[in-house]
């Protein structure tokens, strides 16, 4: 079986979003494998210990990025794939899925797993147009996944519902929070994935040019949300705090 992931290289989730000249700066951030990522990565390797084949985690983006592969294949991943992005301008969802559609291409797979969405944009959109381009079906918000032959049953989360879907082979998940516990990297795990395969691709390696990854998407400010106002104590009587709410809820929020 061919397992495939799809990962991305993220901010941590505890670092402070700093804003220079119209960008997010990442001066001295520290990076990791998206969450959403790691209950694909783990799920992938749950499926090819059960099954028997091979997991390949693939990522697009910058050389820095090997080291999140390095973290995958410690997991248990048997292969990584880097596509280098770096000389495409304007990146956005459309270049990650025109690279990648480009890259299974001439694959053979059965299961492309990868996270819901991602911590830094949050658009859940990757598996979808994936899909859309290899002409495959997609589930998404995964939280149970059984493989029985060519067909896959799939419980999703439906906004706080659950929803089963069987699905043949090939397929695209794409998973949310509590599909699994990731496991950490043993040191074991570690040392092998030191002499585990990482290959390095560019865009010339996929005959894809530059511009037609190009991205679509026109960013016309990056801000960080305003400050939060104090809070305030409405003070005296029941009766006065009310109508001092209310003449606070007309005049200054002005939602009455």
């Amino acid at each position: 079986m061919n397992i495939y992931v799809i990962m991305k290289r993220t901010f941590d989730t505890e670092e402070k979003i700093a804003i220079e000249n119209g960008e997010i700066s990442d001066d001295g951030v520290n990076f990791i494998i998206n969450p959403y990522d790691e209950y694909a990565i783990e799920e992938a390797i749950k499926l090819r210990d059960d099954n028997d084949g091979e997991v390949t985690v693939v990522t697009v983006g910058e050389e820095e990025a090997e080291k999140e592969l390095r973290t995958a294949l410690a997991m248990g991943c048997d292969k990584a794939v880097l596509i280098n992005n770096e000389d495409v301008e304007d990146y956005d969802q459309f270049s990650t899925t025109v690279i990648l559609a480009k890259y299974f291409e001439d694959k053979e797979y059965d299961i492309i797993l990868g996270g819901n969405v991602t911590m830094d944009n949050g658009t859940g959109q990757i598996g979808p147009r994936l899909a859309e381009k290899l002409g495959i079906a997609h589930v998404s918000t995964i939280v149970d996944l059984k493989l029985k032959g060519e067909k896959l049953t799939v419980e999703r989360d439906a906004e706080g519902d659950a929803e089963v879907i069987e699905v043949s082979l090939p397929v695209i998940v794409t998973a949310q929070q509590g599909l699994n516990e990731p496991r950490y990297p043993s040191l074991p795990g570690i040392m092998k994935a030191k002499k585990k395969p990482l290959e390095v691709l560019e865009l010339d390696d996929l005959d894809l040019d530059e511009d037609d990854a190009e991205g679509l998407t026109e960013s016309v400010e990056v801000f960080l949300p305003p400050e939060k106002a104090a809070g305030k104590v409405l003070e005296g009587d029941m009766e006065d705090q009310v109508q001092e709410l209310v003449k606070l809820l007309r005049t200054e929020a002005k939602v009455i």
